[in-house]
């Protein structure tokens, strides 16, 4: 039997979600709810409906679980302990320090309605956070390092475009060559923010906006610019688009640590990823996760989930016997 998924939400998780559960044989879509006019919202999937959003709780009986493809700034906060009230849910959830208070409010109201929620799944948070734990616990002597990019930051490239006489712009997140070979090697450097990554805008300025200010302006944001070497380009509209439509990410978690009775041995632990869209990829992500969810559920569990608490044979789509013999 087809685990019954809901979708909240049709951006570009919600799309990428859609696609990822057509590659998921135990999986299908039912339902789809959107705060625009459902009439306005086409999706890909033939025969399922779009609803409001404010309508998914008359339908929690035809939905296993509820995928929520809101923002974490100020959707997911309200919204998952809103709808772990009657779903299990699954979440992106990915403002990394309030991580924290969000499991807090998420498992208060899961446990008490009887849910399964699992947040901040994707790849930062999600996929790198896994890695970062497995190094851990096999090198507990050793230091962590995280790189992002190449790839596009939405939120950073969201910011550019809140400044006055930005008509459109993206920005990527650029790994320094020298601080990967440094950690590479095994060095355990200290490395500064500025040290470890760079910022490349590709601005479309409105006609007549004064292009020195802007430039100045971006690369004084604080929280997101002001810590970072940034470059600011000036390119037309077309070239944004003929260069720059895609939304890539990606990135490495490095853990160099010690072994030996006087730690004399060194070892590289590293993950990568290399993505041509960063809502895909999470969206595969998550889905894996929603079925977990839902395993969890129907074994009697209850309250608030990561990526940590999650056996990995819950994710995948293949039996404990087929798991033994071919991926073990």
């Amino acid at each position: 039997m087809s685990i019954r998924v809901g979708i909240m939400g049709y951006g570009n998780l919600g799309r990428g979600i859609e696609c990822a559960l057509k590659q998921n044989s135990d999986m299908e879509l039912v339902a789809v709810f959107s705060r625009r006019d459902p009439a306005t919202v086409k999706i890909l999937t033939e025969g399922v409906k779009v609803y409001k959003a404010e309508e998914a709780v008359n339908h929690k009986d035809e939905i296993d679980v509820l995928i929520l493809c809101g923002g974490s700034a100020t959707d997911l906060p309200v919204q998952t302990p809103e709808f772990a009230k009657n779903f299990t849910v699954v979440d992106s959830f990915d403002t990394h320090a309030r991580i924290p208070e969000h499991f807090a409010n998420v498992d208060a109201v899961a446990k008490e309605n009887g849910n399964v929620a699992v947040i901040s799944a994707g790849w930062d948070p999600g996929m790198f956070s896994l890695n970062r734990l497995y190094a851990n616990a096999i090198l507990p002597d050793g230091k962590d390092y995280t790189f992002w990019g190449k790839g596009v930051s939405q939120g950073h490239s969201d910011a550019i475009r809140r400044v006055e006489g930005v008509a459109n712009a993206k920005q990527y997140t650029v790994p320094v060559d020298a601080a990967l070979a440094a950690v590479r090697s095994g060095a355990n450097p200290e490395l500064s923010t500025r040290e470890k990554h760079t910022r490349e805008c590709y601005v479309v300025a409105e006609e007549g906006a004064d292009k020195e200010r802007i430039a100045a302006e971006i690369k004084s944001m604080p929280n997101y610019f002001a810590d970072y070497d940034t470059t600011v380009n000036f390119i037309t509209e077309e070239e944004l688009k003929k260069n720059h439509a895609g939304i890539p990410h990606g990135g490495f978690v490095i853990r160099s640590g010690k072994t030996g009775w006087n730690l004399e041995n060194n070892h590289i632990i590293e993950y990568s990823l290399k993505l041509d869209s960063n809502p895909e990829f999470t969206a595969s992500v998550i889905v894996a996760c929603a079925r977990a969810a839902v395993r969890m559920k129907n074994e009697g569990m209850k309250g608030c989930k990561t990526i940590f608490d999650i056996p990995p044979a819950y994710l995948c789509n293949i039996s404990a016997e087929d798991l033994r013999a071919h991926l073990l």
